[in-house]
């Protein structure tokens, strides 16, 4: 009988066997962790050019006359700034109270359709969510586990890229600005990523998915792990659910309240009168950067020490670009620029600052 507890695969699972991939549990997917040395991909990706499967996360497509209404209802960015055909939003879904639910990006393709990515782990939260909230609205969703996805990231992934495609789909692509996504052919391109580099996000079809990982490598775009994503993303600045937010944080405490449009005052998305209450009386803690400034590593749930009370870290790593511990930290909303973290029974200096260290391979500190 089949084992219902064994982990997914996704279409590229014999691809990452046989670049040496390292495969663990990940949201219940058989997922590489590396395929050798994570610091050794990490700097791929800042110096050339990575690809990571995201074969695992979800792609929702909203098709009907109320997909923009229904989307200005649940999320709590608003989809009526996307105008342009393809522009991409970054939004939290919230419930009544305002925490997320989950961080998912939307991308405007027509009046009557949208896309939707949102994370593997929350899928099934996320997705009963959604059933819930659509009664009542005339939408069709649609859960696109026909397409995988692979995204190239770093100086040199847009052009590497680019020469894998036939001329008239390389021309299109070229031509996408930041933030901007287009089916081409038999593919989805958006210019969008998760490590603070520039490239792209591509849907296939799960057949032809072997087919692109395979002309992209050979291009010389090296496969890239979990974990160098998750040091690459640390170092951009850019949340990981579950782990930065979730149910029980809000956007305004996790950093993230410029995904929040307020205005028009008459949309009323879910959680807009919990997130006004919090703005009115203030929020009690705030999402910061940390710096160590001494030897040793930062790690999640470790804890900070300020002139105010006390916090703890969400994420935190050694960045192997600025050869540092960085951090993000939850802490009293009245943090100045200097705390402690505690780490094996000391107090260690660490500088408090904008809780983005790296974009485009340079240092933002």
């Amino acid at each position: 009988m089949p084992d219902n507890n064994a982990p997914q695969r996704t279409p590229l699972y014999q691809q990452h066997l046989q670049a040496g991939g390292k495969m663990v549990d990940f949201a219940g997917w058989e997922m590489p962790i590396n395929y050798g040395s994570q610091v050794q991909e990490h700097h791929q990706v800042r110096k050339d050019a990575g690809m990571f499967d995201v074969s695992h996360m979800v792609v929702v497509d909203f098709k009907g006359k109320d997909s923009k209404a229904f989307l200005q209802h649940l999320l709590a960015n608003d989809v009526a700034k996307l105008k342009a055909t393809g522009k991409a939003l970054y939004s939290c879904m919230l419930n009544e109270e305002a925490g997320v639910i989950d961080d998912l990006i939307v991308y405007y393709l027509a009046d009557d359709f949208y896309r939707m990515v949102i994370n593997a782990a929350t899928r099934e939260n996320d997705l009963a969510w959604i059933n819930k909230q659509i009664t009542g609205f005339d939408v069709a969703l649609n859960e696109r586990d026909d397409l995988s996805m692979i995204a190239v990231q770093g100086p040199n992934a847009r052009e590497k890229a680019l020469s894998t495609f036939d001329t008239t789909t390389a021309e299109k692509a070229a031509a996408l600005k930041p933030f901007f996504g287009e089916q081409l052919g038999d593919i989805f391109v958006a210019r969008t990523g998760y490590t603070g580099e520039d490239g792209f996000e591509m849907m296939v079809s799960n057949e032809d998915a072997a087919k692109l990982w395979d002309a992209l490598l050979a291009v010389d775009i090296q496969p890239t792990g979990l974990g160098a994503r998750d040091t690459l993303r640390l170092e951009a600045g850019m949340n990981l659910y579950g782990t930065d937010m979730d149910t029980s944080t809000s956007p305004l405490v996790a950093g993230l309240k410029w995904t929040v449009a307020l205005e028009p005052k008459e949309r009323n998305f879910i959680g807009r009168t919990a997130l006004e209450d919090e703005i009115s009386t203030g929020p009690a803690s705030k999402l910061i950067g940390l710096v160590l400034e001494g030897k040793g590593v930062l790690r999640s749930h470790q804890k900070v020490i300020t002139a105010t009370g006390e916090g703890e870290i969400t994420s935190g790593t050694f960045s192997p670009t600025l050869g540092v511990a960085i951090a993000m930290a939850r802490v009293p909303a009245d943090t100045g620029d200097s705390c402690h973290v505690e780490i094996r029974g000391k107090q260690l200096a660490a500088r408090v600052v904008k809780p983005t260290f790296v974009r485009n391979g340079k240092s933002c500190l």
